[in-house]
């Protein structure tokens, strides 16, 4: 009868539209899961299927009563600076792919509203293809990895893996190729993710935590004429890798004296670091920030001492959030660059449940490095006076974003499928993922229902950009847009 299995199906995906429920094998940042066999595991995965079929994640129809998306990304400006607010509508104006890098809140919010079968995993939480990137080891290899975990929290796995796809189509359709190039690109994504989650998940744990996705083994992936290019990049980046090679840039040396070069609107000392009382703030903030670190890392910190910080603009969605630049100089007068980033709530915690950390620069700090194969040596968190949690890190460190405005078909789909392989690498560092495995299967179900949900959501997107002109053209919104 057509007719009963129809109206069951629609039954399966009203069920699987509900909130989702923690599985036994998620993450629970303290609590031992129970021991069960890997087996054992997908087979409870594969049950999942029959109430939250795969080809469910295609699902992205706009409700009727979705929030207003501009009303909803202003809400948090008056957590801002509010003369850094500008910069950041500014920078989301450029393009539809410009302002889904900075919406990151409103795509949590239409995720909790789409199919999910209730498997968690630490999730990055701002999952899309440029917060992926080159970055140098503390043993000085260049290694491929998620490189902001600003948003992480404890997820469904496919947020991420929806947040990822739909990043490539915009990539796509910003770079004039055609949706189902796009689509393709987020469909390798996807496919590369379940693959490489299937094999993390039948690896002995440690196999797991030291795998990692090498400078090597990303240029052996490449085409013949695009390796050479690559590797000069990640060469440059090594030589010209440090604060040593980030001062000439951001600092200066006024009457004997270094300090941070003012660069405004990006870069600029706010009166309250001009105060007789800011050293003892700042004297105060680093004893505190050093005891998250460990004790070798303390050691090394202690040979510097510092002596300016300024504001420092940085990406899309933080614009306006503290983010403090700390120069700090050896004894032999060797800079060392430090970023105290402003951490606040992150933006799946109304979908997904509250942080089991109650400081958010611990949430990111410990996200960071279950996920990462390997992190920042200075990587640790503050609290300043006036109650705003910080994550601390190297300023930069041999950074090598992605060249996406080069990238032609090929090179997109190459890089989507090294994302998603990563991608399930951080997913699968935590444990937890043979439930995952299981219900995601051998098949391709699963990546083509991505792909279809990616070509959705970027509709969406360029949708919710078109509104945002539209409150800019009426004078509800206020951009600075840079040169």
């Amino acid at each position: 009868m057509p007719e009963a299995r129809t109206s069951n199906r629609a039954a399966r995906l009203k069920r699987a539209a509900a909130p989702a429920s923690p599985s036994a094998e998620a993450p629970s940042q303290g609590a031992p899961r129970p021991h069960r066999s890997h087996a054992e595991h997908e087979a409870v995965g594969k049950a999942l299927r029959d109430s939250v079929p795969r080809d469910a994640h295609a699902a992205c129809k706009k409700p009727a009563d979705r929030v207003d998306p501009i009303a909803f990304l202003q809400a948090s400006d008056a957590e801002r600076l509010p003369e850094l607010v500008p910069i950041r509508w500014g920078r989301m104006l450029a393009s539809p792919f410009a302002f889904y890098r900075g919406s990151a809140g409103l795509m949590a919010a239409d995720l909790a509203r789409t199919p999910s079968p209730g498997l968690r995993v630490q999730a990055c939480g701002d999952c899309h293809m440029m917060n992926f990137g080159g970055f140098a080891t503390p043993e000085r290899s260049v290694i491929f990895d998620i490189n902001d975990f600003d948003e992480t929290l404890p997820a469904p796995f496919e947020w991420d893996v929806k947040r990822l796809a739909a990043s490539f189509v915009l990539a796509a359709r910003s770079l004039g190729l055609s949706d189902a190039r796009g689509r393709d690109a987020a469909e390798a994504a996807a496919r590369s993710y379940r693959k490489r989650l299937r094999e993390f998940a039948e690896m002995h744990p440690t196999e797991v935590w030291y795998s990692r996705l090498t400078a090597e083994d990303v240029i052996e992936g490449l085409p013949k004429n695009r390796r050479k290019m690559v590797s000069d990049r990640i060469e440059k980046a090594l030589d010209r890798s440090g604060s040593e090679m980030d001062f000439p840039k951001l600092g200066q040396v006024v009457g004997g004296q270094p300090g941070i070069r003012d660069a405004p609107p990006l870069i600029f000392h706010p009166e309250l670091a001009r105060a007789p009382t800011f050293k003892g703030v700042v004297d105060t903030l680093l004893a505190e920030y050093r005891e998250t670190l460990a004790e070798d890392r303390r050691v090394l910190l202690d040979r510097f001492k510092p002596v300016d910080a300024a504001i420092k603009v940085v990406g899309i969605g933080s614009v306006g959030r503290r983010c403090w630049i700390l120069l700090m100089m050896s004894t032999s007068n060797e800079p060392l660059f430090l970023q105290f980033k402003e951490a606040a709530a992150s933006v799946l915690e109304p979908f997904a449940g509250a942080s089991a950390y109650p400081h958010h620069g611990q949430r990111v700090v410990m996200g960071q490095r279950l996920m990462q194969p390997t992190s920042d040596i200075f990587l640790g968190w503050v609290t300043s006076p006036n109650g705003v949690h910080f994550y601390v890190r190297q300023l930069r460190d041999a950074k090598i974003k992605p060249l996406v405005e080069t990238f032609d078909a090929e090179m997109l789909e190459i890089y989507a499928k090294a994302t998603g392989a990563v991608l399930a690498r951080a997913h699968a560092k935590a444990g937890g993922v043979s439930q995952i495995s299981g219900y995601l299967g051998s098949g391709d179900d699963f990546d083509r229902a991505i792909g279809r949900f990616a070509l959705a959501y970027a509709d969406q997107a360029e949708r919710d950009h078109a509104a945002l002109k539209a409150a800019v053209r009426k004078g509800k919104v206020r951009v600075m847009q840079e040169a």
